[in-house]
């Protein structure tokens, strides 16, 4: 009787065990299908289920095998609006949804706020790419905040330097600067950014074109603002 007693508790233990694994499963495919009509909503975004992702319409569409479409127009907001797909891949880590496609920002996450069969709410989380990239965008503000601090009023008060790094290789461009700064601080600055910049790159697999930016003749004053002319 006693052996007996023990069998039937072990055949519900692992009864109710794979009882709940199946439940913890299905949950998790809740998130298979296609996701249209986002609704914004301060930092949330809403979907609702959908058969087929829209031909003229944002939507996004996780897929079993762990591929990602999103149906998007890019950054252009001016009609009339092209829509075309982004492909990549996903994966979950709880409620979180890691992202990774080939288009900018190559990685990113959201995090599940609510996932029934017809609705899903998330929330963007910065990922680890886009934290390393509002750095370097906070460093160039710095940079351009420097180059705009002084009036451009002669011309021959103002020199210019590359910046930047392009995955290709070379300087992403050029940038004038006033002699009237602390040059030697505002040209440290501009070295620091473009290391940070290249390294940034090499860590991503960033991509960019091969054309070598060529450098400009001089600096000309407009309207009190410097311009480089080529």
């Amino acid at each position: 009787m006693q052996f007996k007693n023990i069998y039937i508790i072990l055949f519900a233990t692992f009864f109710l065990s794979c009882e709940n694994n199946e439940t913890n499963i299905d949950a998790n495919n809740l998130l298979i299908g296609n996701w249209v009509e986002p609704i914004y909503n301060e930092d949330t975004t809403s979907f609702k289920r959908s058969n087929t992702l829209p031909n003229e319409a944002y939507g996004i569409s996780f897929k079993q095998d762990g591929n990602f479409i999103e149906r998007t127009s890019g950054w252009c907001g001016t009609p009339p609006l092209t829509y075309f797909n982004v492909d990549g891949n996903f994966e979950t880590d709880r409620t979180l949804v890691k992202i990774t496609t080939n288009a900018y920002p190559s990685f990113y996450q959201w995090r599940i706020i609510e996932l029934t069969e017809n609705k899903l709410v998330v929330k963007r989380e910065l990922s680890e790419q886009e934290i390393e990239h509002n750095t370097l965008m906070v460093l160039f503000n710095e940079i351009e905040n420097l180059v705009y601090s002084e009036t451009c009023s002669n011309f021959s008060n103002w020199s210019f330097v590359a910046y930047g790094s392009k995955a290709c290789g070379g300087p992403k461009g050029y940038i004038p600067y006033s002699k009237n700064i602390d040059t030697v601080s505002f040209l440290q600055k501009v070295e620091t950014y473009s290391k940070a910049e290249k390294e940034f790159n090499v860590k991503w697999s960033i991509a960019s074109d091969c054309a070598i930016a060529s450098p400009p003749k001089y600096v000309e004053c407009k309207n009190g603002y410097p311009v480089l002319i080529y």
